[in-house]
């Protein structure tokens, strides 16, 4: 089944089923709701709504709800039908929406951050409330007595979170560009690691269980696939956005992965083949190549009597060169490289054409994406951003799900 999707023509693309509008600022975050044809908004004007279908074929907002400060954050348990909103001002309210999706019930607040919300997730087996925040901390908090279990703090703000409920093992990345993989614990927590590869603040995260593989998209346009459980320290580079990444999700059962982008930028990336991991950038004093000193190697300038060069990097190789030495560009999709990079000019002559065949597809969601989220069952997506509007989009074209689990987007 996995190779009749991604041997689909490139021609495929997603196809916009609705625009859900009427907010009066940033929609912060987008949560369709399983099994029906609706959809959760929380947004900066400080409205939750609940929009259902209509026969009309149109999305009316069955509730909305007014909080007393931007909202920032979500995360809705669809069993349960809890939702959880994180605000502007640090607090996070829970709500538990009726059967029929007119209601919601105000149920308390958690008094989680000192300042802005920028993740949540919910634990249902712990009765746990965990969420990242922008004074730099990660807060759990009990659900059942709507106190504070524990707090841990990072040097930047916390900006997302993945949560393992096996393990209690919280992913968290940070404005730095680092993630810290942390253990939760009744009271307490401890670091097991921290993951650095990024050269901007980490935007997003997707954590998937089965594989144990962690994805991260950044403000340096890139996302990275880290091998948790298996072959410690592997990691895939995949760079194709032009924008920072803002949100990521990895569909386990055809292996790909679906990232959005600042721009409007909506990517598919084939992950069922064996990848390519991107070498680490070699250091030298000279060219690697011909041997000519750059420009701080002072000693060979002067006993050579020639200018020293400026250093660069052949993606491919990682070896240190001059500029004469990678006068060619490439892109490399086996290496995550999917539009042109700098490569050494012996480099280039080894990369055959049918190297260069793409290994994602690349579609344009006509607007500024700051949140995005799937019902992966049904194929179906929902985008938002800073324009105010919310797309809805059948993603079956491309990603194939509703084919390999017999749903249908209608």
């Amino acid at each position: 089944m996995a190779a009749e999707i991604h041997s689909r023509p490139q021609s495929s693309r997603p196809v916009l089923l609705s625009k859900v509008e009427g907010h009066q600022d940033v929609v912060s975050a987008a949560l369709l709701i399983p099994k029906e044809d609706g959809v959760i908004t929380a947004s900066e004007d400080r409205t939750i709504r609940v929009w259902l279908k209509r026969d009309s074929g149109q999305y009316w907002p069955s509730i909305y709800h007014t909080m007393s400060s931007p909202c920032s954050a979500m995360a809705y348990h669809p069993d349960s039908r809890r939702i959880f909103v994180g605000q502007d001002n640090g607090a996070i309210m829970e709500f538990h929406i009726s059967e029929d999706f007119n209601k919601m019930n105000f149920v308390k607040t958690y008094p989680a951050h000192q300042n802005r919300v920028s993740a949540i997730t919910f634990c249902l087996t712990s009765e746990w409330v965990i969420s990242t925040g922008h004074d730099k901390c990660i807060s759990w908090m009990c659900t059942r007595s709507g106190s504070m279990l524990g707090r841990h703090y990072f040097t930047s703000w916390a900006s997302c979170l993945q949560y393992d409920h096996e393990t209690q093992h919280a992913f968290v990345g940070d404005y730095s560009g680092q993630i810290t993989l942390l253990k939760l614990e009744q009271n307490t927590c401890s670091v097991i690691t921290t993951l650095k590869g990024h050269e901007g603040g980490i935007t997003s995260l997707w954590w998937d269980p089965v594989q144990r593989l962690l994805f991260s998209g950044a403000s340096d346009h890139s996302i990275i696939m880290w091998d948790i459980g298996g072959r410690k320290g592997r990691t895939l580079l995949l760079q194709g956005h032009h924008d920072k990444v803002q949100a990521i999700c990895y569909i386990q059962l055809t292996r790909q992965l679906v990232s959005c982008s600042a721009d409007g930028g909506i990517a598919v990336w084939n992950m069922d083949i064996s990848r390519e991991e991107a070498p680490q950038w070699l250091e030298s004093d000279s060219c690697q190549k011909c041997e000519q000193p750059f420009f701080w190697n002072i000693k060979q300038m002067w006993d050579t009597k020639t200018l020293g060069l400026r250093q660069h990097h052949c993606r491919k190789c990682g070896q240190a060169v001059c500029g004469k030495c990678s006068t060619k560009r490439s892109s490399y999709p086996i290496m995550g490289f999917e539009f042109q990079v700098r490569v050494c000019d012996s480099c280039f002559e080894s990369i055959k054409d049918e190297d260069r065949t793409s290994l994602a597809t690349f579609h344009e969601g006509k607007h500024n994406i700051s949140h995005m989220s799937m019902d992966i069952s049904r194929g179906l997506m929902v985008t938002c951003g800073s324009d105010r509007i919310v797309k809805i989009w059948d993603m079956t074209p491309v990603v194939g799900c509703s084919l390999a689990t017999g749903f249908s987007s209608r």
